[in-house]
């Protein structure tokens, strides 16, 4: 495990619903690093963190979030192993009375087989060596079925190219933008309407700057 403190600013974070800054732009007050492997790195470059994931990881935001709610952020994938910019959010675990996904993170490892233990909204964008885009809806049960997939060209992940992500929950409707088109809109009959963000990788080494968090409404 490794951090690397360039400045001393974090990405800014909005509370949702409230236009407001998130407290203090401490990395330890305000995510949480689940990794299968003790090798991981943060680094800031001014405004931007550089996350490094020997093995499958999860940053996870501290702060539940409530629908309706807006996330967005702008992301890269560096080119030694151009793969995985994945997502979870609206996030819980369905074994811990609260839903608290932190209760039982030491027992996932940062595993991703473990990660079907929870409820939530996945997309692996450039997942499986970038050969495939998906979204998933987790239950909490093994193997959770793929609800939209892309293997086209352009729909997987591009060198050098910074992406603008936008995740939406409002009344049930769960919306995935990258750069400005909807690549996944699902309507949810039975929504998660609470739970945590996470980005999620393995292998590779990612970029992410101007994270927000928000009330679309």
């Amino acid at each position: 495990m490794k951090r690397i403190y360039l400045l001393l600013t974090l990405i800014p974070l909005l509370a949702a619903c409230s236009g407001g800054v998130l407290g203090e732009k401490d990395f330890d007050r305000n995510w949480v690093v689940e990794s299968e492997s003790p090798g991981w790195e943060v680094e800031f470059r001014g405004d931007t963190c550089i996350l490094t994931a020997p093995k499958g990881l999860t940053l996870w935001f501290r702060k539940e979030l409530e629908a309706d709610v807006a996330i967005e952020y702008d992301a890269t994938v560096f080119p030694e192993r151009l793969s995985d910019l994945n997502c979870f959010w609206m996030a819980t675990d369905p074994q811990v009375p609260d839903g608290n996904v932190f209760a039982r993170m030491d027992e996932r490892g940062g595993v991703f087989a473990n990660c079907s233990q929870m409820k939530l909204y996945y997309v692996g964008y450039g997942g499986n060596w970038n050969s495939t885009t998906r979204f998933r809806r987790y239950d909490g049960n093994p193997g959770p079925a793929v609800l939209g997939e892309y293997t086209d060209e352009d729909h997987l992940l591009r060198r050098d190219h910074w992406y603008h992500i936008e995740l939406t929950c409002t009344g049930g409707r769960v919306e995935y933008r990258i750069d400005g088109e909807l690549l996944f809109d699902y309507h949810d009959p039975e929504p998660y309407t609470h739970g945590w963000f996470g980005f999620r990788t393995t292998l590779s080494r990612i970029g992410i700057t101007n994270f927000k968090v928000s009330c679309p409404h």
